[in-house]
């Protein structure tokens, strides 16, 4: 309560055990509590007056994104358990995937065409360049320092991310006959998200193997969105909460302390010699 509207927070308060300023920090995480809620959007764009998005925008924040936030990172239920999200696979994209489910689930259909198709791949080209850049801040910027994790994590989300991207364009090309550059795109937003909970906690061919299973299980998410015709006009429950959570679960089983002693050995304690 004594940091309440950032009450004592001036650019020379610094983070004890950091050694930078705390105001670098809630500006930090003022990123992941604005780009949240904008991940939610793109499953109900177009079908809500802008004075209910801004009540929920709002709402949400408090009984969904803070709770989770001081559970997993504050110290708080779920970090007592011994979760770990180094970059927000639960606080942002499990909980922003999920809640855009409920939200498609709440609101409705479009009443036209309930699956489109892109209709600018230029701009979904030139969007996933800037969200693949911003999430080395993402990631990489996770480990409040820059040292070797710091660059790991830059690496591992490139790697997954690039091995996400090709396997979706290849199961695509096997099951519709020809490579698609949007699902190459959407392939490589999957591995992303995948990799988040782990972009520092587990090593590079980890990394190259979670993206080929996060762009699987996410593929297959969206093929099952699509039939049960849930109107998630940018799936975002399929590619975001999806790749959370199957990043979540792969980081139990692959994370290993002799990449990162900060972090846990997963059950396969990191995996074979070949993980490390």
């Amino acid at each position: 309560m004594d940091k309440m509207f950032l009450h004592g927070i001036t650019p020379t308060t610094i983070i004890k055990g950091m050694g930078f300023p705390e105001i670098v920090f809630v500006a930090y995480q003022m990123m992941f509590a604005i780009i949240t809620p904008a991940l939610i959007t793109g499953a109900f764009a177009n079908r809500v007056t802008f004075k209910a998005y801004l009540i929920f925008l709002v709402l949400w924040q408090l009984f969904v994104y803070y709770p989770f936030v001081h559970m997993v990172w504050g110290g708080g239920l779920l970090a007592q358990m011994g979760v770990l999200d180094f970059a927000g696979g639960i606080v942002v994209h499990a909980t922003a995937g999920f809640a855009a489910l409920a939200s498609v689930f709440y609101v409705g259909s479009r009443k036209y065409n309930k699956i489109t198709k892109p209709n600018n791949v230029p701009l979904m080209a030139i969007g996933t360049a800037l969200l693949w850049f911003g999430w080395y801040g993402f990631n990489a910027g996770s480990e409040l320092n820059v040292d070797g994790i710091t660059s790991l994590a830059f690496l591992n989300s490139d790697i997954a991310a690039s091995f996400a991207a090709i396997t979706w364009m290849t199961m695509e090309w096997y099951k519709e006959g020809k490579p698609k550059f949007v699902g190459l795109m959407t392939g490589a937003v999957a591995g992303l998200a995948t990799i988040t909970p782990a972009a520092g906690l587990v090593s590079l061919p980890v990394a190259a193997l979670m993206g080929i299973l996060g762009s699987v299980v996410c593929y297959f998410a969206v093929h099952l969105k699509n039939k049960m015709e849930w109107d998630d006009a940018l799936d975002v429950w399929g590619v975001h909460g999806i790749g959370g959570v199957t990043g979540t679960i792969l980081l139990g089983v692959f994370a290993s302390t002799a990449i990162n002693p900060v972090g846990a050995d997963g059950l396969l304690y990191g995996g074979t010699a070949f993980f490390y």
